[in-house]
């Protein structure tokens, strides 16, 4: 089963009632929440919830590494074997689309590069920028350079990281190389809340955050000194509460902002969920509010109750299992 949708759309309280009545075993699908230094800043389940059905993937990485797509589909793999073997249903949720693309529709194997060659794609970046180094991977690798932003340092650095250990680049690996999709039923729910509610809970979530300890959280981070193009140094309110931490900007420009950037992020969010299938048609229920949690049965039924008789159809139909 997969729940996904933007960032505050409610999924990782779908997932916790869906889980409860299917008896599934909730995997995280999010690229972020996979960093145990990041409770706060990625909401990830809090201890309460995860007792309430097994968790995977959550919290599983410190920030120092660099959690890729292809780690992510083996542990992702394994995790939903492991929930069959148990009896339980894979619940897969979260709002990272290439991890769904690598579930349902399998992923280029690419060799992993030697960590010095990482360390050098990251240094790179960090010393010359982004665009600097976008620029020389033109040269390189126009073919890849192409379908990459010039400001995302990051999946640059994959990119240089790649072609300097293969000799070949991403989209050449992608074409010739196929790891397999999840041999699997799957059944989707795909939450798309208006986007005047989306970014009301954004900023009421963003204020949680720092009543429950975020700058705290951010200050921790900091203080390991990690490359600023480690994926968790780039998480959603990282930037800005470190620049608060360094006194370059005041927290009420600092919460606009973070704010601001993670709405500009769901809108990506929706656009490729929009644009992405993750089930057969007649396996996907499309829910265009924002979840709320239930805390009990009877709000259960009140809030979820096309959903829960639609996943129970559709995986009977399929037997929720490979």
């Amino acid at each position: 089963m997969i729940v996904a949708g933007p960032t505050c759309s409610g999924k990782s309280a779908l997932a916790l009632a869906l889980a409860r009545q299917v008896n599934g075993t909730i995997i995280n699908t999010d690229s972020m929440q996979v960093y145990r230094d990041l409770r706060i800043l990625t909401a990830r389940p809090d201890a309460t919830e995860e007792a309430c059905v097994p968790h995977a993937l959550y919290g599983v990485l410190p920030a120092a590494e660099s959690g890729s797509v292809a780690w992510w589909r083996t542990q992702a793999i394994a995790a939903a074997h492991d929930a069959w073997d148990a009896g339980r249903v894979p619940v897969f949720c979260g709002g990272t689309g290439m991890y769904f693309r690598a579930l349902t529709d399998g992923l280029a194997d690419i060799p992993q590069p030697p960590d010095s060659i990482r360390a050098q794609a990251r240094d790179m970046v960090g010393r010359l920028g982004p665009r600097a180094v976008h620029d020389m991977l033109r040269q390189h690798d126009p073919e890849t350079a192409a379908t990459l932003r010039p400001t995302d340092g990051q999946r640059i650095a994959r990119a240089w990281e790649v072609r300097e250990a293969t000799g070949h680049g991403l989209v050449w690996w992608r074409r010739e190389a196929v790891l397999p999709p999840l041999d699997a039923h799957f059944v989707a729910i795909r939450l798309h809340p208006p986007r005047d509610a989306l970014r009301a809970a954004i900023a009421r979530r963003f204020h949680a955050m720092l009543d429950h300890g975020a700058m705290a959280e951010v200050a921790r981070l900091l203080a390991q000194d990690l490359s600023p193009t480690l994926p968790a140094m780039r998480a959603h309110g990282v930037p800005e509460l470190a620049a608060v931490l360094r006194g370059d900007m005041d927290m009420a420009e600092a919460a606009q902002q973070a704010i601001r950037m993670t709405g500009q992020y769901t809108k990506r969010q929706a656009t490729w969920f929009a644009h992405h299938a993750l089930a057969a048609e007649v396996d996907t229920f499309l829910y265009e509010k924002r979840f709320e949690k239930c805390d009990d049965a009877q709000q259960m039924e009140r809030c979820g109750k096309k959903i829960i008789s639609f996943v129970i159809k559709r995986i009977d139909a399929g037997q929720g299992f490979p």
